[in-house]
């Protein structure tokens, strides 16, 4: 009889092999979607905290604007929600719900790849002015970037019909 361990193995190298036999390839590997991406596109230039929290994250993960080719507009909206209100009406939790509206366009202007993502968090405000200050900083840090990821990966999952 087969051990748990050895079924596992087999079970992610079958895995494996079925994903390989179909066409898939790794978005980032050799020939794929995301080398098409990666290095070649520029941000509009940040004006707010979040912009800026929202361009870092885009380089890390498309790496940095070394050869743009491509332009990415896009504007960041969020809304602030109380979540817990005390008897006595005082706001110990907010939620922060974001929205990004994105355009990938060519030095050309045409819009190779456009659309919309949202998210929310949140942050508590339970403590001294400067925590809840800095709670709100990390939570519209944290928003913005997840805002990012969520963009990526729309472009990313574009990058297969854009132009070599």
């Amino acid at each position: 009889m087969s051990s748990p361990e050895r079924l596992t193995r087999r079970a992610a190298l079958l895995g494996l092999l079925a994903v390989a036999a179909c066409g898939l390839t790794p978005v980032y590997g050799p020939q794929g979607a995301g080398t098409r991406l990666f290095g070649k596109l520029r941000p509009r230039d940040p004006v707010t905290f979040q912009d800026f929290a929202f361009n870092r994250r885009l380089a890390e993960r498309l790496g940095p604007e070394d050869a743009a080719i491509y332009d990415l507009d896009y504007r960041l909206s969020v809304g602030v929600v109380p979540q817990a209100i005390t008897p006595d009406e005082v706001t110990t939790r907010y939620a922060l719900n974001g929205t990004a509206d994105f355009a990938l366009t060519d030095r050309a202007g045409r819009v190779l790849a456009e659309g919309r993502v949202s998210s929310f968090t949140s942050y508590s405000t339970t403590g001294t002015t400067i925590a809840t200050l800095t709670a709100e900083g990390d939570a519209r840090e944290r928003l913005a970037r997840m805002l990012a990821d969520q963009v990526v990966t729309r472009l990313l999952a574009a990058a297969g019909s854009l132009p070599e």
